[in-house]
């Protein structure tokens, strides 16, 4: 049964999209079979694993409102162990089309029940809102990270945020667990984002993690080249942020497989 993981804040700009490719493709990486689910009508998540969205026919769009059988349009990207669900435009329209249907916050749910046995983590990336779509992927998920800037309005959301999970831990999916809060774009060389680093680990202690995503120049550019970091410059600091975070997320949830060489100790 494979761990889905969503992403999300309603503040845009955060890193939720550079997250949840190259957390993906850090996970492929390593040899955990992976999919990402593009939940944002912008499609950033599917041109940066090297899709064109305007050649998307079929999406996650049809398969929440027409029940379209989701393994049927999964893509296969050029990571190996990394599978994409994309999105595009008409995903904007799926909030009003929720909104009569029965049990409309758990429609992503049942699009994953048949996608859950084939890997071993399923990424959903979220639009900078707390709408339907949103919810329904943190219905779906078994835990949350939450990207937050190291800028000067980080914390600026956040408290709605963690009130929203709560009310679905509470109503909707009573084991929706927090994955974490992951700091983003952080440049040692700034006072603020030192300070940021210390308020956030200050006010929510273990819920942050270790690894720190440090601002990186190839990061921001893979992208354009419809590439995850790992593919652009597997040596760039971005591509060991995200590999070492992957170690973290696989050390947290007992998933960590020591070679057989690895487990004997040597003696000279």
């Amino acid at each position: 049964m494979g761990k889905v993981i969503t992403i999300a804040n309603q503040k845009g700009g955060v890193g939720k999209t550079t997250t949840a490719i190259n957390l993906g493709a850090a996970f492929a990486v390593l040899e955990r079979k992976t999919l990402i689910i593009d939940a944002d009508p912008q499609a950033n998540a599917t041109s940066g694993v090297g899709f064109d969205p305007k050649t998307v026919k079929t999406s996650i769009y049809e398969c929440i409102v027409d029940d379209v059988d989701a393994q049927n349009i999964i893509l296969s990207t050029e990571t190996p162990n990394l599978d994409l669900l994309p999105a595009h435009i008409d995903l904007v329209g799926a909030e009003i089309e929720m909104i009569n249907m029965p049990n409309r916050e758990k429609m992503m749910k049942k699009v994953l029940e048949k996608l859950r046995d084939k890997y071993e983590f399923i990424i959903i990336d979220c639009s900078p809102s707390l709408g339907l779509v949103t919810v329904n992927a943190l219905v779906a998920a078994d835990s949350v990270i939450i990207p937050v800037q190291c800028e000067y309005f980080a914390l600026e959301g956040l408290g709605k945020l963690l009130n929203t999970i709560k009310i679905v831990q509470s109503r909707l999916n009573p084991d929706l667990d927090m994955e974490g809060i992951l700091l983003t774009m952080y440049d040692s060389r700034l006072r603020l984002s030192n300070q940021v680093v210390e308020e956030v680990k200050t006010h929510f202690q273990d819920m942050v993690f270790e690894t720190i995503i440090y601002r990186n120049t190839r990061l921001g550019e893979a992208p354009s080249f419809g590439q995850t970091i790992l593919m652009h410059d597997a040596a760039s600091t971005g591509a060991v942020n995200y590999l070492n975070l992957a170690r973290e997320i696989l050390q947290k949830n007992n998933m960590t497989i020591l070679k057989q060489e690895d487990k004997e100790i040597k003696v000279d």
